[in-house]
């Protein structure tokens, strides 16, 4: 979908590292390859337009909840400048920098991410679009669902 959208892309390579790590037994392809569940991935690639969603709270006074959906307006080396398209703060321009992550997965894991907290999102699960009011919805029943009577 992102190749539809006109313009040259602008792409986010972001740091990856391990903690506690003196042996380096954790290579950075390793790392980089990684994407645990609800973290983004290594390379994020953006066009001006395209529709994101944040992964975390960053400002929740200011409309930066999980689950926002925005629209990239321009791109910087070290932040991006995006628009919220939903809520209470709609039309609102604000910054995204980049944030550490770690997996919650109760230290199970020895590393520590530091990327966008955002993906890309043409498209959004039931349980992320509860609560959001929206004027259309597209549903994608590729065989038929509802029984006759």
């Amino acid at each position: 979908m992102l190749k539809r959208f006109p313009d040259e892309s602008f792409s986010y390579h972001n740091f990856n590292s391990a903690t506690n790590d003196a042996t380096h037994a954790y290579p950075d392809e390793f790392l980089n390859s990684m994407t645990p569940s609800g973290m983004p991935p290594h390379l994020l690639e953006l066009k001006i337009n395209c529709p994101i969603i944040l992964l975390r709270n960053l400002n929740p006074l200011a409309g930066l909840c999980n689950g926002t959906r925005l629209i990239c307006k321009y791109f910087k080396a070290n932040l991006i400048h995006a628009e919220i398209t939903t809520g209470h703060h709609r039309g609102t321009n604000v910054f995204i920098p980049r944030i550490h992550f770690q997996p919650v997965t109760t230290n199970k894991f020895p590393f520590q991410f530091q990327r966008k907290p955002i993906k890309v999102c043409f498209a959004m699960t039931i349980n992320k679009t509860q609560g959001q009011t929206l004027s259309s919805v597209g549903i994608y029943l590729p065989y038929p669902v509802f029984s006759h009577g």
